[in-house]
């Protein structure tokens, strides 16, 4: 057994994540562990420093729901339970560090002021993103809206199915043809399966998205839609790394726009641009006025497509254009119709990362920033940047929801627990979030820190180095706080219904 440091649980926590390693544990889905102590009791206070949505919705249930029936818990029940940002409206009484700051007259509100009728689907791993998100943060469908999600797939590694929900998500398009004006879907399997390290599992994803995208446009032209394909985010289009490790994260890579227009035949002339250009285009296409709050600029300026005519957007989810060698999945993959779709259409490039999306320069793109800027018609600045400048300009030291947490531990002589992640740059978090809040809290004797592993951001089995990095950053800074336990991503940040696993991670930081 090699000699562990002891400092500041880091490196303990380190040494039991090789040992998971050993028992062919992977990052994203680390069976939870611990150190034995410091487990979240009633009467502490609890900072989620998550941030984003969609993943961390049902572990906020788990903590704060008084009501919570999806699987039995051992309720806290005098819990000071904050979270970074809102994450649901349901969450709206509970203290948020950074709320929300929602989209004024997103493309769903636009078309339903203007009494269309819409249709928004996808498979639930993305339902988030074609609802929520695209909808610039409104939970409940616009008038007029339609949602449906189509399951996605439960107990089976996703790159054993690389197909995922995807053959159901294209027929419920083909059904609803003809029966809406405006239809969005997201195809997610580039994103999903190029967050594995399963290389044939990406190509054979790449054709199934190709031939899914052929059986879509080829119904939506018989039936008179103009049809835009495009993509939030790159991911699948790279395999490795430099350093030959599997490439699982996003990319910066442009994205396509395609058009067709089956009814006014001939070629489209596209401009290039970014994400926030999709809704402009989208109005000008169905002839309804763009809001003073969109910024974007039409891309098909010029044509003609005549009145009252329907549209198809298709998003698949990390589908960025990649460089066409052995190291592309979407070239290597029998993707015969998307390049027909390259070759005999319209077509141009759009930026879907960093600031182009309201993130940092030169940050690859994510699907919360990729769907909300084609939602809004215009840049959103996204939860990172917001607390980044929080931090740099230290205003993230005064926010007064921190400083209220805080104040109550000191005055109830109680525990402060963060749970973050194990990051330096996923659009979920960042391990600087809770390491801010500990610097704010030094003069509290217990602050402990539950550690979510990534696998996403990181690359496989980069957690223990990180924790060892985490713990002489605490050291460093003179901080007063102690990791006491870590689980997998997949596991604490489940979005697809599983509470069990969700459990799994909460048992774990409460000591159930």
């Amino acid at each position: 057994m090699s000699d562990v440091k002891k400092t500041h649980g880091g490196h303990e926590l380190a040494e039991l994540v090789r040992k998971s390693y050993e028992r062919g544990e992977i990052d994203y889905s680390l069976n939870p562990i611990t150190l034995g102590n410091g487990y979240i009791h009633d009467g502490d206070n609890v900072v989620f420093c998550c941030r984003r949505g969609e993943r961390e919705i049902e572990l906020t249930e788990m903590f704060t729901d008084p009501d919570f029936s999806k699987v039995e818990r051992k309720l806290l029940k005098d819990l000071d339970f904050s979270i970074l940002t809102l994450y649901h409206e349901k969450f709206k009484n509970l203290p948020v560090v950074f709320g929300p700051s929602h989209v004024k007259m997103p493309l769903a509100e636009v078309l339903s002021k203007a009494g269309k009728t819409q249709f928004h689907c996808s498979e639930s791993e993305k339902f988030a993103h074609v609802t929520f998100f695209l909808n610039g943060g409104e939970n409940q469908p616009f008038p007029g809206e339609v949602d449906t999600c189509v399951p996605s797939l439960k107990g089976v590694p996703f790159d054993t199915k690389p197909e995922l929900s995807l053959p159901e998500v294209a027929d419920k398009v083909v059904d609803a043809l003809g029966k809406y004006d405006f239809i969005v879907t997201n195809f997610a399997n580039g994103d999903v399966i190029g967050h594995t390290a399963n290389d044939s599992a990406k190509i054979e994803a790449a054709g199934y998205v190709s031939r899914a995208l052929e059986k879509v446009i080829t119904a939506a032209k018989e039936a008179g839609y103009v049809v835009a394909v495009t993509a939030d985010h790159g991911n699948i289009e790279v395999l490795h790394t430099e350093k030959g490790k599997p490439h699982v994260a996003h990319t910066s890579n442009l994205v396509a726009f395609i058009m067709i227009d089956p009814v006014n035949n001939g070629r489209i002339e596209l401009k290039d641009g970014s994400l926030k250009d999709i809704a402009p285009t989208v109005l000008n296409v169905m002839g309804i006025v763009q809001p003073d709050e969109m910024d974007g600029t039409v891309l098909c300026s010029g044509h003609e497509f005549g009145k009252d005519r329907k549209m198809l957007l298709i998003i698949c989810d990390g589908w960025g254009f990649g460089d066409k060698s052995d190291n592309d999945a979407i070239f290597l993959g029998d993707t015969t119709y998307w390049d027909h779709l390259l070759e005999s259409e319209s077509w141009s490039s759009l930026h879907a990362s960093g600031g182009y999306v309201g993130l940092g320069d030169g940050k690859p793109g994510n699907s919360e920033a990729g769907h909300s800027n084609i939602g809004a018609g215009r840049v959103v600045p996204q939860d990172d940047i917001r607390l980044d400048s929080a931090i740099a300009d230290g205003s993230f030291m005064e926010n007064p929801v921190l400083l209220d947490t805080i104040a109550k531990a000191k005055a109830k002589g109680s525990a402060l627990h963060l749970i973050g992640l194990l990051t330096k740059k996923s659009s979920h978090g960042s391990i600087y979030y809770p390491l801010a809040v500990a610097e704010m809290a030094k003069d509290l004797p217990e602050v402990y820190l539950h550690v979510i592993f990534d696998g996403r951001s990181t690359e496989p089995g980069s957690a223990p180095a990180l924790l060892e990095e985490l713990d002489e950053m605490i050291e460093e800074r003179g901080l007063n706080v102690q990791v006491v336990d870590g689980v997998g991503r997949g596991i604490a940040l489940d979005r697809d219904g599983n509470y069990a696993k969700v459990k799994l991670a909460y048992d774990n930081m409460i000591g159930a």
